[in-house]
């Protein structure tokens, strides 16, 4: 009759419902291309690209170093610049209060970073921009970090990376942010004819002001799979035309099919793909 009896004292009260549930909130995402539910462990594993379909995820601006730096290393260049608010500008919000709380969001002084290290074992610089930082967009700060950073270049003789991935200009500065584009592209013409090779990298968005400037000039203008690249979004180059733009217009193979980049390069190869690249420029 043993069998039948009780000899551990009962549970006197049970789980609650809450203790019972196995908590998942934010441990998946959605993909945006094929809509697959992906576990973001296995995301960020694949350098945020779609384990199904090779969709690009935006990467943030030091995971993008880390992807390309030999052992994520690197040293930074110009951190404490930071900008003024010379507008003193206000929309919904005063500009310093956004600036404020990108900067304490990102641990980021703005919306690039300036570093030198080693792609596979060559000394380079590079700059990467962070797209959620008032969306990647550049002002002064921004202009005058990628002018320095291409001086730097020119002084040690080391190959350049810009890595963009931004909206335009920033508007909050004005003209301030509009003269970045002539700053910056005069500068680049001076590492032209000294024969130092720039390489541009392009992701998801590169526009406005930036596409305008350093993000074309590059000796090879390179782009990841899906990026949308341009100056005017297609919703406003449709109500300027009035017509309706082809299937893909804007994307990164769209334009390389139109002659206005180089090669479309899967995040994986990118940084075996731009080491070759300098190993041919300075054969």
């Amino acid at each position: 009759m043993a069998w039948f009896k009780r000899e551990k004292k009962s549970i006197e009260s049970a789980t609650p419902k809450e203790g019972r549930r196995v908590r998942t909130e934010g441990l998946w995402t959605k993909c945006e291309a094929c809509r697959a539910i992906i576990w973001k462990k296995d995301l960020e594993t694949n350098w945020n690209v779609c384990p199904k379909c090779e969709h690009h995820f935006r990467l943030g601006a030091k995971k993008r170093l880390e992807l390309l730096l030999d052992n994520g290393e690197w040293t930074e260049h110009d951190s404490a610049l930071a900008s003024s608010d010379p507008l003193e500008f206000s929309d919904t919000r005063p500009y310093k209060e956004r600036l404020h709380d990108a900067r304490r969001k990102l641990g980021v002084s703005d919306a690039i970073l300036t570093v030198d290290g080693r792609l596979s074992s060559r000394p380079i610089i590079c700059c990467s921009m962070e797209f959620d930082f008032i969306g990647g967009s550049m002002g002064a700060v921004v202009g005058e970090k990628v002018t320095r950073a291409v001086e730097m270049s020119l002084e040690r003789r080391m190959p350049l990376v810009v890595v963009s991935c931004s909206g335009g200009a920033r508007m909050m500065e004005g003209v301030v942010s509009l003269m970045q584009l002539a700053k910056v592209s005069a500068a680049l013409a001076r590492l032209d004819e000294a024969r130092v090779p720039y390489i541009s990298v392009l992701t998801d968005p590169t526009t406005g002001g930036v596409t305008a400037s350093y993000a074309m000039l590059g000796d090879l203008n390179i782009a990841e799979p899906g990026a949308l690249i341009g100056f005017a979004g297609p919703r406003v180059i449709e109500q300027t035309i009035h017509q309706k733009l082809p299937e893909g217009f804007q994307r990164a193979e769209f334009l390389l099919e139109h002659g206005f980049l180089d090669a479309v390069v899967h995040r994986k190869d990118l940084k075996s793909y731009i080491a070759s690249s300098f190993d041919f420029f300075l054969s």
